[in-house]
């Protein structure tokens, strides 16, 4: 039986098609976590919704990887690892900010919509699994998903302490918490990706 290549080109088109409901997926519930951080007054949330926008980012640079050279997917995922590294920059500044001007956290709203959000994340975590060992421009998305389960819990539990004890302590610490663990995730992700880019110029045939 001769080989076609039918199973490899159905495989890539499952892979790809996971990619585009990942993307979808993230880009909607950072939209909605976004607007419910506001409402809530929850840093929590609004470092989580950022934390969704960068997993976003990372899907589609993913995509646009498809087919492309060692040295292009290593690129995508320094630039997805990059995104992500300002993203947590700016969440760890904006809890700093709200830290001094004060804030008033909803608890009830905190846990709803990191409840969503993680039933979310954990459907994805799922279709993602097949690139937990895969390549670095897509091991990258499935280290952000697993990155925003952590958050989502961290929030949830942010929610309760916070509707316990009616202050904003908890959920400027979850943010805070957030903030550091996505720069952490970050600097893994560039480090990988430095490697890839190594890998690619020592076996890039040679003119």
């Amino acid at each position: 039986m001769s080989d076609c290549g039918c199973h490899a080109e159905a495989t890539n088109e499952a892979e790809r098609r996971t990619l585009r409901i990942a993307l979808a997926l993230n880009a909607a519930m950072f939209v909605v976590g976004a607007i419910a951080g506001v409402i809530a007054d929850s840093m929590g949330l609004v470092a989580d919704a950022l934390d969704m926008l960068a997993d976003a980012s990372a899907d589609a640079s993913a995509l646009m990887a498809w087919h492309r050279s060692a040295g292009f997917k290593a690129q995508a995922a320094g630039l997805s690892g990059t995104l992500l590294l300002v993203l947590g920059a700016v969440a760890l500044d904006v809890v700093v900010w709200r830290a001094v001007a004060g804030s008033e956290p909803e608890g009830p709203w905190m846990m709803a919509i990191a409840f969503v959000s993680l039933l979310v994340n954990a459907t994805m975590l799922r279709l993602l699994q097949r690139f937990r060992q895969g390549e670095v421009h897509l091991r990258a998305t499935w280290l952000f998903t697993r990155v925003d389960v952590i958050a989502n819990l961290a929030v949830i539990a942010a929610g309760v302490l916070v509707l316990l004890t009616h202050h904003a302590a908890p959920d400027l610490v979850i943010g805070t918490a957030i903030a550091l663990y996505v720069i952490k995730e970050a600097l893994s992700i560039l480090r990988e990706a430095k490697e890839a880019r190594l890998a690619a110029l020592t076996t890039a045939p040679r003119r």
